[in-house]
């Protein structure tokens, strides 16, 4: 696949977008780590939610979308197949905070151990994953667009307005976690 660079403004590179996420996340990370001590259980729940929504949606499209072409793409099912394992236990970790309150035993350890996992699967996409992709010319700028549209829908699906996961972190969730 050849990448193509000259994109309207419309059109986002699928690895950028990626690495937004990863940014918008390892945020919202840094947000629960202040409130451990002096967040109200409220507040803890909100950004929870939003992190399980947000990597819910990432890993979504990166399973259906982006992985499947940089898997055809670069020489390394051994990187890949990791990447989905971790995906796996990422989504177990997401489960279990969803079906608890901030005051169980074991809550905020479970987001510090969630966090550590996405910490170290983001240093092996962008320091590993994205390269080779990019080496290997994969169209970045046509996987985007899918991603997009993807990202959107899951949105939709899930009952969350872009004015409540874009860039910011002060809104309510429509749900929160530890809620079903």
């Amino acid at each position: 696949m050849a990448s193509t660079h000259a994109s309207k403004p419309s059109e986002q590179d699928a690895i950028a977008m990626l690495i937004a996420d990863h940014k918008k996340v390892k945020q919202l990370f840094s947000r629960f780590d202040q409130m451990k001590e002096a967040g109200t259980d409220e507040d803890k729940s909100d950004v929870v939610a939003k992190i399980c929504n947000e990597l819910k949606i990432h890993a979504t499209v990166e399973e259906e979308i982006f992985y499947p072409a940089v898997r055809e793409a670069i020489d390394d099912g051994d990187l890949m197949d990791e990447a989905l394992v971790e995906h796996a236990g990422a989504k177990d970790l997401i489960a279990q905070l969803e079906g608890v309150d901030p005051d169980d035993d074991l809550y905020d350890a479970k987001v510090t151990v969630l966090g550590e996992q996405i910490d170290h699967h983001v240093k092996e996409e962008e320091g590993s994953m994205f390269p080779k992709a990019k080496k290997a010319n994969v169209d970045t700028y046509a996987l985007g667009a899918k991603m997009l549209k993807r990202k959107v829908e899951l949105k939709a699906k899930m009952g969350i307005s872009d004015d409540q996961h874009d860039g910011e972190t002060g809104s309510k969730q429509p749900r929160k976690a530890g809620t079903k």
